[in-house]
């Protein structure tokens, strides 16, 4: 019993913190592309997209271009945890019948920096830089009061749990201009990750009213580094339409001496591939002024260390947008993205099975897993209306920026009947702003 309390913390305490939008992905990262749904497969919005999203785009930008922007995000994260095993209680089969209801995270403001720069070499090649911070959240519980429970006693609840992950990608890119329809691009995908955890298993084990830490998991902040690279290509069959497609690989990446699963004083290494994933899309213009797309993105988290071990689900990411020019030097965008959650809500899970975690020693039950996702890393928002401007103050200096709203998405798996449930809410803001120069 006591390795399964263990396990229900680990669990909560794992990889918890970079719950973007479209899974731990952000919808877009630059302000064109986030006012608009997420685009960047099928319609070129900015360089900063040409390099980050479909390096396809990249031979068709001209001159000399430069982007410097960040997003302020503002996640409204709870968390509910009913219920938990406790070796020196027997009633209820050793769950001891208490519930947190929803509380909220402290950690609810990050900012996420991004820089682009693409340099014309001539009328066939065009190389760019950039660098971005993908996602960057996490999780704080550590001022929430422990619980008291029936028996007198108090029991951890949400484990105090505190995690921080950061990611940031650095690509150079390439791209070939093949012919007047036809355009392709490479880039190389330099990654580092940052991953902090921590939580308590604390209560009262000798019933004299103070709780005391029992197992203090976290192993501090690790760093790691990974290598990846991504394809694409654009088409222009009409000069009002242009099609997209790209292929990202996956970056793996390990973090070294995160966490005690087993309370046995080592700490162990955690296995977290960001995954593959592909698109395609669409860009038409039906009038000089407007321009209107579609894009279609997989992203296959099942097949990623870490999340898959966790039984993520795939996503299939759909995001539409328009940008209308109001005057020569006003552009208004609007969009909308949505992506299944990859963690799904369900009941009566399993709590004795094992599922193996690369590299922990401890196993993970269902409802463990379900308890990490939904406490921990509630990447679950699904629908998200964004909106946004362009203004070009000079034929060589404009400001983009975006709003997006992630509407609250509630996703909540139990166990023995009820007894055990793990929930999760989770709503978003963000804006984001970007200033660009082109020579």
């Amino acid at each position: 019993m006591k390795k399964l309390i263990g396990a229900i913390i680990t669990s909560g305490a794992v990889v918890a913190s970079a719950f973007a939008t479209n899974g731990d992905n952000m919808i877009g990262v630059s302000p064109a592309s986030r006012a608009m749904g997420g685009l960047g497969t099928g319609i070129c919005l900015e360089p900063t997209d040409s390099i980050f999203r479909n390096p396809g785009w990249l031979a068709r930008q001209e001159g000399f271009n430069i982007s410097f922007g960040g997003i302020l995000f503002l996640p409204h994260v709870k968390a509910r945890s009913k219920g938990f095993f406790d070796t020196d209680d027997t009633t209820a089969g050793g769950v001891v019948p208490t519930d947190t209801g929803y509380i909220t995270s402290d950690a609810d403001t990050f900012t996420i920096p991004e820089i682009a720069i693409t340099n014309q070499i001539n009328d066939k090649v065009v190389i760019g830089l950039g660098a971005y911070g993908v996602s960057g959240m996490g999780v704080d519980y550590r001022s929430k009061q422990l619980m008291l429970g029936p028996d007198g006693k108090y029991h951890n609840g949400l484990g105090k749990m505190h995690t921080s992950l950061q990611f940031m990608r650095i690509v150079p890119a390439v791209g070939y201009k093949v012919n007047d329809k036809l355009a392709i691009g490479g880039a190389l995908h330099l990654a580092w990750g940052s991953l902090d955890l921590g939580a308590e298993m604390a209560y009262d084990r000798d019933g004299d009213g103070v709780p005391g830490t029992f197992w203090n998991a976290g192993g501090g902040q690790s760093q790691a580094y990974g290598i990846g690279a991504s394809i694409g290509m654009n088409y222009k069959p009409l000069p009002n339409i242009c099609l997209g497609a790209y292929y990202q690989s996956s970056v793996k990446m390990k973090y070294k001496n995160v966490f005690d699963s087993n309370n046995d004083g080592k700490f162990e290494d955690l296995k977290l591939e960001q995954p593959q994933e592909a698109s395609i899309g669409i860009g038409w213009r039906p009038i000089p002024a407007l321009k209107v797309g579609l894009d279609v993105r997989w992203i296959n988290w099942s097949d990623a260390d870490g999340y898959k071990q966790f039984k993520w689900d795939d996503q299939i990411v759909i995001a539409v947008g328009g940008e209308y020019m109001v005057t020569p030097r006003l552009a208004i965008r609007a969009g909308y993205n949505y992506g299944k959650s990859p963690i799904d809500e369900e009941d009566n899970l399993n709590v004795a099975n094992a599922n193996s975690i690369p590299d922990f020693a401890a196993p993970f039950p269902d409802y463990n897993i379900a308890w990490f996702n939904l406490i921990g890393f509630p990447a679950i928002t699904e629908h998200h209306i964004t909106f946004g401007f362009g203004y070009h103050f000079t034929n060589h200096f404009a400001v983009n920026a975006s709003y997006v709203h992630a509407f609250e998405k509630k996703v909540e798996s139990t166990a023995m009947g009820g007894a055990l449930v793990a929930g999760a809410k989770n709503s978003q803001d963000s804006i984001a702003v970007s200033l660009d120069w082109n020579f």
